[in-house]
């Protein structure tokens, strides 16, 4: 599991995730509604998408979001400060 700081980190692993499915970012989009531009930005941490356009590309994807109470640590990372 991995721990996600920033909207880029969370592209970062959704690309992971579509690559690994042997998805382009045009068949990923075409699954939920986007366009591939949109995937695209999206993965590089450049969009502001809404919480359900997440959800559907994370369910398209077979992954699911957890969240939990973070572990305080004396240094912040990127995005810690959202």
């Amino acid at each position: 599991m991995q721990k996600v700081t920033s909207q880029k980190v969370l592209g970062q692993i959704l690309k992971s995730a579509r690559n690994k499915k042997g998805l382009n970012q045009y068949q990923a989009g075409n699954l939920v509604g986007l366009t591939q531009a949109m995937v695209s930005r999206i993965e590089r941490g450049e969009s502001n998408a809404r919480i359900d356009t997440l959800f559907r590309l994370l369910a398209a994807l077979d992954m699911e979001m957890i969240v939990r109470p973070r572990e305080k640590t004396a240094s912040l990372t990127e995005g810690d400060n959202w």
